[in-house]
């Protein structure tokens, strides 16, 4: 992965806080990817497309805060020692650092985009269950599967209104070009205004999971309630065993 300041393609920029705004504030994660993910620890990426012809995307502002990665998609899907070996190479990953130190070090910089405590117990359940398999697939944290320049607020108030009702997704898994996962962890925010229950945010949720599958993603959700009670962890495991083994 290159620097930020180069031209990219496909952008998914995920806060790991839900604010109306879309603003990324600190230790959140961008990701992006069909050929190019971005992955981000700072403010939302100020974001130039350089040319419509061959899908060239430029971080114009807060690239400093910002990774890429740009390697194509391997035909086996996207694992984690694809990131590992891209890490390596980066000059932001430590130096004098072993293989292992390598994979430590990277999963510390993709936690760090975790703000709530349902994700990070996802998130760390699933690399604790496949911590000797360095080939496993990698789950890609804070991704956004689309993205518009404009916050919500600002689009919002536009004569057309947002055309993308959910930017953001909390994870994404690429199996391989046609198996792509996505995973989301509800808390109140995605039927709920303050305590109250809005059933245009619960019909704006489920429109776009309908579009999502149409698109070939396979779209799982778990309700950050169900994480925080006892045995989260082993139905999170009995989970992603059964979405590797319909997905392999």
């Amino acid at each position: 992965m290159r620097e930020l300041s180069t031209p990219r393609k496909w952008v998914q920029i995920k806060p790991s806080r839900r604010h109306a705004d879309d603003r990324v504030g600190p230790n959140q994660t961008v990701t992006v990817v069909p050929n190019q993910t971005v992955i981000a620890t700072g403010p939302k990426p100020d974001l130039v497309l350089r040319d419509a012809v061959s899908n060239d995307i430029e971080v114009v502002a807060n690239g400093d805060t910002c990774l890429i990665y740009d390697q194509p998609l391997p035909a086996g899907g996207l694992k984690f020692s694809d990131l590992v070996a891209w890490w390596a190479a980066h000059p932001s990953c430590p130096p004098d650092l072993d293989d292992p130190g390598i994979a430590r070090n990277l999963y510390h910089r993709l936690a760090a985009s975790l703000a709530s405590p349902p994700e990070v117990l996802l998130f760390r359940t699933y690399y604790a269950r496949f911590k000797d398999n360095p080939n496993v697939i990698a789950l890609v944290p804070q991704v956004y599967l689309h993205y518009d320049p404009l916050d919500q607020r600002t689009r919002g108030a536009s004569v057309n209104g947002a055309p993308l009702a959910r930017q953001r997704m909390d994870f994404l898994m690429l199996f391989s070009d046609r198996k792509r996962v996505v995973i989301e962890v509800d808390g109140k925010q995605h039927y709920a205004i303050g305590e109250t229950a809005t059933p245009r945010l619960y019909s704006e949720m489920v429109a776009e999971d309908r579009r999502l599958k149409l698109a070939g993603y396979q779209v799982f959700r778990f309700g950050g309630y169900e994480l925080g009670q006892p045995g989260a962890e082993a139905v999170l495991d009995e989970f992603f065993d059964e979405v590797h083994s319909r997905m392999s």
